[in-house]
């Protein structure tokens, strides 16, 4: 077979894996013509080629080729032994195949020998470049590091077999980057190359490394990657003033504390290294203005220490100084680390204020006190040559609920109120344009009672022990507590002889509760309220009474409280749970058989149709209709008991059965003449029913046979003997039972009247 490919090129390596297979190795090398011969086995191989010497050349013997890659990668000609490659080989994705070969009768695949098992192992070439998996790179390194200060370290990695030849062996070099930096050929280390490399002339460098495979030399792959560089600060240049002398200005009737002017050092240094602090050297205005540092722009701010006075001085001078605080040992030789400037500050004239002879002032004032108590007094003076008398005013901005008036022309300040010092102790307020500070300060009254520090329940176990401390009571007085002053705690008069709690004060504004006797019960009382009367020995003393809660709770052996709800009900002593559970189902059980049986009961005597049983409709309903039946249309007129709006579709009637009963109409409460038209009397009452929007839909009195007047087979209703004389006896319906009582009642008896109120409704 002719080798058509460049990439790979295949040593073949047989090695037998059991005893009865061929213990040698042959061995077949792309470009080798040898034959190698086993006088045990009859394989030859050579280049991409098997053969057995019983291989007669007959085409009786059929080549066989199992393994990795066989069938795919590997094939073999069964008659020649030939074996091809169909693709290209790459180490990288798999470096070695191992493969079984043996030969076979063509007619039975029978085995002519035994199997032999090599292995194809790719021989690696140069196809893989360097690769930098990581980059790119950033690195920093100090300014002004000497020469060979290493920066960072970059690897390249190479995919090829680095066992064979130099396809993996590096060598790094930089292409871009130089002067100013060098790579190490062999670890890709790279290094600072000049010296004294200033940040503040140039900050990042873009170095460009490359790495070559077989060993650097002609025809290696390559590859590159960028490393960007930071130079980082260090302190090596010092602090600078743009001006030698400042000039600024300030006017007399400005006050200590205000704002100069601002001078500021320049160091291109960054962070701590550019830091720079400013100090006062010398100058005849050191005691009359003072320096300080802005923290946010890092500025030198001038500010007014004292008053100055045109008239006394107009011209100060000052001496500033601006240094490192942190200077590098390493270039200290560099130095100093400093520098000086001179500030010229004259004072400009102003009309000036009145001064107070005090800068602020503070007073006293009793709580309580009453209206125009007099606080204290303030003085003022004009320093102008002209000196003006002075009105005072107190701005109301400074005393917005006007608290305090003051005298305009001598500064006497007094209350407008009494004051409460446990809501406001101090009051500050401004006197005059110049604002003179007034501190008024309320002096405390004992006006009010102590209390209880806090309003909680206590919580106690029924079973607590006679002498037991229970709880330890502390108070609280919004007034200011003097020197010695404390609280002291007793029981309030009405209950000092009660039998169930005591109380002992332990002289250190608290005390202590204690049980009196045992067997409280959640039952009988399950909370007491033991009213404690505190007292604050103040000046004047003032007590208050203040009612402790105390609430019983049930609690196990070991004194954990369990429950502190009360308890409605307490189960017999010696009754078990399993047997409470049993006694409770067999209530449930009988209940529910009660139940039961009403049911069925009511259900039983419920009729067909609801209506009360004094509804004499429910007897009518139980006549059996006798008429012609379906076929029967010339006996009787339907439409006489049928209801005129219903043909319509129209019902006016509502399916509810109305609370109140309609009022007995005038007459029905008489009997009915002997000549009643029982006709008449249905029309009426079915309009009467279809009228009636709150009559229930019970037009049971359609089942009526009646087939209106000069039909031959009459009326069934007993209710048409009504218009005739009749000798008959009804007396005997009265043994009929409930269900017939109204008839009875009807018939039976002549001076009854013919309705009732409810029949009448019923109708």
């Amino acid at each position: 077979m002719v080798k058509k490919k460049r990439k790979s090129s295949i040593n073949c390596y047989a090695q037998p894996r059991c005893e009865i297979c061929v213990r040698t190795c042959f061995c077949l090398l792309l470009r080798s013509p040898i034959v190698l011969h086993r006088s045990k086995r009859g394989w030859v191989w050579n280049q991409f080629f098997l053969h057995s010497d019983v291989d007669l050349g007959d085409g009786n013997i059929k080549y066989i080729l199992s393994g990795e890659g066989a069938g795919t990668i590997f094939v073999i000609d069964d008659n020649t032994g030939n074996i091809h490659a169909t693709k290209t080989l790459d180490r990288e994705e798999q470096a070695q195949y191992t493969l079984t070969a043996q030969a076979v009768a063509r007619d039975t695949n029978k085995p002519l020998e035994p199997p032999s098992e090599f292995i194809v192992k790719v021989q690696d070439i140069n196809d893989n470049p360097p690769e930098f998996l990581h980059g790119p790179y950033y690195a920093n390194v100090p300014e002004m590091s000497n020469v060979g200060t290493s920066v960072m370290q970059v690897t390249a990695t190479d995919a090829d077999d680095p066992t064979y030849g130099n396809s993996a062996r590096l060598v790094y070099s930089i292409l871009q980057g130089q002067p100013y930096f060098s790579v190490e050929s062999q670890t890709g280390i790279i290094r600072t190359a000049l010296p004294n490399m200033d940040r503040e002339a140039r900050q990042e460098y873009d170095v460009v490394i490359q790495a070559k495979d077989m060993g650097g030399h002609m025809g290696g792959l390559s590859g590159t990657t960028e490393v960007k560089i930071t130079l980082t600060d260090v302190n090596d240049n010092p602090p600078k003033f743009p001006q030698s002398v400042y000039a600024m200005s300030v006017s007399e009737d400005r006050v200590p504390g205000e704002e100069v002017g601002r001078l500021k050092a320049k160091d291109p240094d960054l962070g701590d290294n550019g830091l720079v602090t400013y100090s006062l050297l010398d100058g005849d205005g050191m005691g009359v203005f003072e320096l300080s540092t802005d923290s946010e722009t890092r500025e030198a701010v001038i500010k007014l220490k004292k008053h100055v006075d045109y008239e006394t001085k107009r011209m100060y001078t000052l001496k500033v100084e601006g240094s490192n605080p942190h200077i590098d040992p390493r270039f200290m030789s560099w130095g100093p680390y400093k520098d000086e400037a001179t500030i010229k500050i004259s004072v400009e004239d102003a009309d000036e204020p009145p001064v107070f002879v005090a800068p602020s002032y503070t007073f006293e004032v009793e709580e309580n006190a009453p209206e125009g108590t007099v606080v204290g007094r303030v003085h003022a003076k004009d320093t102008d040559v002209a000196n003006n008398p002075v009105r005072y005013m107190i701005p109301r901005y400074t005393d917005v609920e006007q608290f305090f008036n003051i005298n305009s022309e001598d500064g006497l300040i007094t209350t407008t109120r009494p004051m409460d010092r446990e809501t406001q102790p101090w009051h500050n307020i401004s006197v005059s344009d110049t604002k003179v500070r007034v501190n008024i300060k309320i002096k405390d009254m004992n006006d009010n009672a102590p209390e209880f520090a806090t309003n909680n329940e206590v919580l106690m176990c029924d079973t607590v022990a006679p002498g037991k401390m229970i709880e330890t009571v502390s108070a609280v007085d919004k007034d200011e507590m003097a020197h010695r002053q404390h609280f002291t705690f007793s029981l309030a008069p009405e209950v000092a002889h009660n039998n169930n709690f005591s109380l002992k004060d332990n002289r250190d504004s608290t005390a202590s509760i204690y049980v009196l006797r045992k067997g409280f019960s959640r039952l009988t009382q399950d909370v007491y309220f033991l009213p404690i009367e505190i007292n604050d020995n103040g000046l004047p003393a003032l007590s208050s009474t203040n009612t402790l809660t105390i609430r019983v709770c049930s609690c196990d052996s070991r004194d954990t409280i369990l429950s502190c709800n009360v308890e409605p009900y307490v189960l017999p002593a010696g009754l078990s749970t399993g047997a409470l559970i049993a006694i409770l189902a067999c209530i449930v059980i009988l209940l529910a058989i009660v139940v039961l049986f009403v049911a069925l009961r009511r259900q039983k005597k419920e009729p067909l149709i609801v209506f009360e049983e004094e509804d004499i409709r429910e007897n009518i309903i139980t006549y059996d209709d006798e008429g012609g039946g379906e076929e029967d249309t010339e006996a009787f007129d339907i439409a006489t008991l049928q209801n005129p709006d219903g043909a319509n579709g129209f019902l006016p009637r509502k399916d509810m059965k109305p609370e109140l009963q309609c009022p007995l109409r005038p007459g029905m409460g008489h009997p009915a003449p002997n000549s009643v038209d029982v006709d008449d009397f249905i029309k009426t009452r079915i309009a009467e029913a279809d009228c009636d929007p709150t009559a229930p839909p019970y037009d049971s009195i359609q089942i009526y046979g009646y087939e209106g007047r000069g039909s031959l087979a009459g009326s069934l209703s007993s209710l048409e003997s009504v218009t005739t004389e009749s000798d008959l006896d009804y007396d005997y319906l009265q043994s009929w039972g409930p269900r017939f009582r109204k008839l009875a009642d009807l018939y039976g008896t002549k001076d009854c009247p013919l309705f009732d109120a409810d029949e009448a409704e019923d109708s």
